[in-house]
């Protein structure tokens, strides 16, 4: 295969990644919607997104539908594999280890923790092929309600009429406290909120709390 092939392939089962994990948007939280494609000989063995609730991870359904076929398969994950789990259970990056797979292409670097570049550590002393970047800023609108919560302890809080694809909407007066509402709900696991047009946008948008 030429690399012009390899990389149009590339993005080609990253696109589909990243489709899989925005059609779970506002389902997944506390944990991020992640999509994993898993490819062996160009053809594509399984595919999976985070489920409901944040569990089982995308990666954790993938491999084994990919079964004996994942030996030497390229998976495509939107975010980075993580390299530990807070439950203690084995960690993705360990479910991609165990099943062979020799590459793994990302979208995003996950700040949490639990991956912090120790998922991608893990994959490389493992001997696997491991890029990172592909379609970054395609796949940011899938984690930037997750980033803003590592970052600042709160959910991210954008003007939207109709909430597809956000964990909830914010419902509190306009005169309540709103940073520490916030933070109640980013304690929570909550990772994107929306609110309608009007007062309560307005007092948000006033304290530097609404994500344009």
């Amino acid at each position: 295969m030429t690399s012009a092939q390899q990389e149009s392939d590339d993005i080609r089962f990253m696109g589909r990644a990243i489709a899989l994990a925005k059609a779970r948007m506002g389902q997944t939280w506390p944990n991020p919607a992640v999509g994993c494609v898993i490819v062996s000989e160009g053809e594509v063995v399984s595919e999976a997104a985070t489920a409901p609730g944040g569990r089982p991870h995308a990666e954790e359904q993938a491999v084994p539908a990919a079964g004996d076929r994942a030996k030497g398969a390229t998976a495509y994950v939107t975010m980075e594999p993580c390299g530990a789990r807070s439950s203690g259970r084995t960690s993705c990056s360990h479910f991609l280890m165990d099943a062979g797979v020799s590459r793994v292409v990302i979208a995003a670097v996950d700040p949490s923790p639990f991956a912090s570049g120790r998922g991608v550590e893990r994959l490389r002393k493992a001997g696997l092929q491991v890029e990172t970047g592909l379609l970054s800023q395609e796949a940011a609108v899938l984690y930037e309600g997750y980033l803003h919560r590592v970052e600042t302890g709160r959910p991210m809080v954008r003007i939207n009429d109709t909430g597809e694809g956000f964990d909830a909407r914010f419902a509190a007066s306009s005169r309540a406290d709103l940073a520490t509402e916030l933070k109640r709900l980013g304690e929570a696991g909550y990772t994107r909120l929306w609110v309608g047009p009007g007062e309560l946008a307005d007092a948000l948008a006033d304290q530097g709390l609404l994500t344009r």
